[in-house]
């Protein structure tokens, strides 16, 4: 099964898995190295039991780096210190100076002790509000089987915002009695009202695609979708067929291809101001129209007509759909991603045949987040799919 790759950490290579562990060690031993050089310092009678004082810092230390237990056991243990004259300057400092050591000592503990407790259960309920967007998420943004009848499918996203599993991209597939049917668009912005848009898109999408005969018919089901969203959210419901613009909603915008694949591998695309798809095969690729798309939803009315684009898959021939921001993606000096059908085809030809859709959206993904060093400007989603079923002749 195909994840999106936002969702799931990459492993600890073996460099980082021994960094980590010097990292923790050295968050150990750095409450017992700060005491053993206060008391050399103190035993050596250069200080004059100021140095004492600085023990105080101890329990903060092992209490922001280990725990609350080990913060309580070397604060008691520093506290007992401060009490015992040390040396010839300690033999000399009188006991009201070692007992408010001792006391600012203890304050440390406590505030450390409640601060660290505090901490561990803000990092809780954190780890549950996460566990319940991710759940939230996935069910708006759902990971796709990688065989849906003949046709092998993959997915991904990797979304800009930081802690976001999805953002302002939308993606899916559906098989359905007229073939598989498959959405992919780009929604304008960012944040939790993007993905209340890719959540009212994808809604209508998936009953749309085994409701209507005609992909022209899933289209308008999604622009009034689209419509009625927007309008509920800054004013009443347009009339039915009614484009966003007249709802006052012309700022707000949808990019949208919709494609259908028959069982013969004919497949259909209606494009409304997204990028043009990619044919490959082992070793080769192009894209598959050169024309100019429709508006994206959300801007104009749909026409009365639509004319969709037609082809036809052949036997290990797929097709990979992107939103823009992959082609947007820049390195450090600016420069854009060069998704184009020559890189592609290197792709697709190092992959051992049959080709796996897998296997390229992979190396896509892996040379944007390389491009872009993991610093992205704008969601990514990608989606290819290939046939994989023999091909009988009408």
């Amino acid at each position: 099964m195909n994840r999106t790759w936002a969702w799931r950490p990459l492993p600890p290579v073996a460099g980082e898995t021994f960094g980590g562990f010097v990292r923790r060690l050295f968050v150990l031993v750095l409450p017992g190295i700060w005491v053993a050089a206060i008391l050399a310092w103190e035993l050596a009678g250069t200080g004059h039991a100021q140095p004492l004082q600085l023990l105080a810092a101890a329990p903060a230390i092992a209490c922001a780096g280990t725990g609350r237990r080990e913060c309580v056991v070397l604060g008691g243990l520093c506290a007992l210190i401060a009490l015992v004259p040390l040396g010839a300057a300690g033999q000399d400092t009188a006991p009201a100076t070692r007992l408010g050591t001792c006391a600012a000592i203890l304050v440390v503990v406590a505030a450390s002790y409640l601060t660290a407790g505090r901490r561990a259960r803000l990092l809780r309920e954190l780890a549950r509000t996460r566990d319940v967007a991710e759940a939230a998420q996935r069910l708006v943004l759902r990971p796709l089987p990688e065989r849906i009848g003949g046709i092998r499918v993959a997915a991904g996203h990797l979304s800009a915002g930081e802690g976001a599993l999805i953002g302002g991209d939308l993606y899916d597939a559906v098989p359905t009695r007229y073939g598989l049917r498959v959405v992919i668009g780009d929604v304008r912005g960012h944040g939790l009202p993007a993905v209340g848009t890719v959540s009212a898109m994808l809604g209508c999408f998936r009953e749309a695609a085994h409701d209507e005969p005609e992909l022209s018919g899933v289209l308008r089901c999604l622009d009034r979708a689209l419509a009625r969203h927007l309008a509920g959210r800054g004013g009443p419901a347009p009339e039915e067929g009614a484009g966003a613009e007249d709802a006052g909603m012309a700022e707000e915008f949808v990019t949208v291809l919709l494609l259908q694949v028959a069982q013969g591998g004919e497949y259909t695309a209606l494009n409304c101001g997204h990028p043009w798809p990619y044919r490959f095969s082992s070793g080769t690729a192009e894209p598959v129209a050169q024309d100019e798309p429709l508006p994206p939803l959300g801007l104009f009315p749909l026409p009365d007509r639509l004319h969709p684009l037609s082809g036809r898959l052949a036997g290990r021939e797929g097709l990979l759909l992107y939103t823009d921001g992959a082609e947007d993606a820049r390195d450090a000096h600016g420069a854009f991603f060069p998704l184009h059908a020559e890189l592609l085809a290197c792709l697709s030809g190092a992959a051992p045949p049959p080709l796996a859709p897998r296997a390229l959206v992979a190396a896509v993904r892996d040379r944007i987040v390389r491009h872009a060093g993991g610093r992205l400007t704008d969601d990514v989603a990608l989606l290819a799919l290939a046939e994989d079923r023999p091909h009988v002749p009408a």
